[in-house]
């Protein structure tokens, strides 16, 4: 139990702009304003609506005004629900089931389609590493608890290896490219637009996606307390994000640059970013969570988590089948 517990610590960890961040502010006269506090990562679907500034024009007739609050991963970004630091956010299909058995007190509310090509396990050029088996006994990167993780697990598993036959290094985004360029670690597992840029400015080699493993599906996740008593706002969100990625996938070279700059990355792995796969919202249906489940019931399986979960237990009532 202690070694189940310590690999949830990382949901003790908050940025430090979660931290600060508050659910309702003060104006010049006193009067106190309705706030939308969303949690962002560096690519995704709310990173876009962020960048083309919709979501404040369809909320301004409610009085509602949006705070965008920058994440490095979604372990973190969950962290933050949970301690009441901001009210929605997104993350990759794996931080959700280490949320929910940790007791994060979320709500499913959307998802996106499957982009399973947009992470990946990548090693530098020159490595002797062909394929998943040869990673036995080696250092491999990647963020606890993030989309990848579950990437590994399975990958590890179809090459006829278990979990304990590497050595996991937990490194978020920045440091493991960092890890990575410097060659102190054999392998990382890693998300666009790191992804699109490892191989990019470092040459990295993949030697595989995530296709034939999992979605990688991106969820938008609210904690309950909002989803609850926000639902007007709630669907204003969605309907939005909606529009954001029609608009997305049709005008791709204008979202680069706008990702681009808001992000600070070189457009380049941006661009490769978004022409790996077309983007767009789902219902969330019962093959959706039994994915969902799946994920839960093998980490269960090899102690990455403490307890069983029931992923429908924590749908959005809208995205619950009958």
């Amino acid at each position: 139990m202690a070694k189940q517990l310590r690999l949830l610590t990382i949901f003790l960890l908050v940025t430090f702009s979660a931290v600060l961040a508050t659910g309702c502010n003060s104006d010049a006269s006193g009067n106190e304003e309705r706030v939308l506090r969303i949690g962002y990562q560096k690519f995704g679907t709310l990173s876009i609506l962020k960048a083309r500034g919709t979501l404040e024009k369809s909320l301004q007739a409610r009085g509602v005004k949006v705070q965008w609050i920058p994440f490095p991963a979604g372990p973190q970004l969950l962290e933050a629900i949970n301690v009441g630091s901001i009210d929605v956010g997104h993350t990759g299909n794996t931080p959700p089931i280490f949320a929910q058995a940790a007791g994060v007190p979320l709500v499913y509310i959307g998802t996106g389609t499957p982009k399973p090509e947009n992470e990946a396990i990548v090693v530098p050029k020159d490595s002797p590493i062909k394929n998943v088996k040869d990673l036995k006994g080696k250092k491999v990167a990647l963020n606890k608890g993030s989309n990848v993780h579950y990437l590994l697990v399975k990958a590890l598993e179809k090459a006829g290896l278990k979990y304990e036959d590497i050595q996991p290094v937990y490194l978020p985004p920045a440091d493991a490219r960092a890890a990575f360029a410097k060659k102190s670690i054999d392998a990382w597992v890693v998300w666009d637009p790191y992804y699109s840029a490892a191989e990019i400015d470092l040459g990295a080699k993949t030697i595989t996606d995530a296709r034939g493993y999992t979605s990688n599906r991106e969820f938008i996740l609210a904690s309950v307390s909002y989803a609850d008593k926000h639902r007007a706002e709630i669907k204003i969100l969605l309907d939005t994000l909606q529009e954001t990625t029609d608009w997305f996938n049709e005008h791709p070279d204008e979202t680069a640059q706008l990702l681009s700059k808001q992000i600070g990355m070189d457009i380049k792995p941006v661009k490769k970013t978004i022409q790996r796969s077309k983007y767009g919202l789902e219902p969330i249906d019962d093959s959706i969570v039994k994915d969902q489940q799946e994920i839960a019931d093998t980490f269960l399986r090899i102690g990455l988590i403490p307890r069983q979960i029931r992923v429908q237990d924590v749908i959005g009532s809208k995205n619950k089948t009958p």
